[in-house]
């Protein structure tokens, strides 16, 4: 073996070394939810791979409940999922925009694109399985 065919050998192996690892993730995932605005709300979307907006009030009962729900979701699914909170008093803009007529609405979007939107509180167990099918 002469040392050009030493050299391909030896690229070869680190190709299929980085081949075989793992992408290291771009942009570190939170594990609670984020504040979403009218203004921050596209480029937040766009940023994540699963992005799943909760549309809230304070004054709202079950968008309270939902809360806490929302938040140990957010730590379960840490790398799969970002959530967001928008205060649809506060952003009126989003809230015209996508139609929310009914709190708590949640937008689920995929790749920056709105695939869904889950109105009303879910069982936490409820809320999972139909997050699952964006996984």
């Amino acid at each position: 073996m002469d040392d050009l065919d030493e050299i391909r050998k030896k690229k070869m192996e680190r190709m299929m070394k980085e081949m075989n690892r793992p992408p290291a993730p771009s942009v570190q995932l939170p594990d609670k939810p984020v504040i979403v605005t009218d203004e921050t709300l596209d480029s937040a979307a766009r940023q994540y791979p699963v992005f799943i907006l909760d549309c809230w009030a304070e004054w709202c009962g079950p968008c309270r409940m939902l809360g806490p729900i929302i938040e140990e979701l957010a730590r379960e699914l840490k790398g799969k999922v970002v959530f967001g909170k928008l205060n649809v008093d506060q952003n009126m803009q989003t809230a015209n925009e996508h139609r929310i007529s009914a709190i708590p609405t949640l937008l689920v979007f995929k790749n920056g694109k709105l695939v869904d939107k889950l109105v009303g509180a879910y069982p936490k167990g409820t809320l999972a399985a139909k997050i699952q099918k964006y996984l």
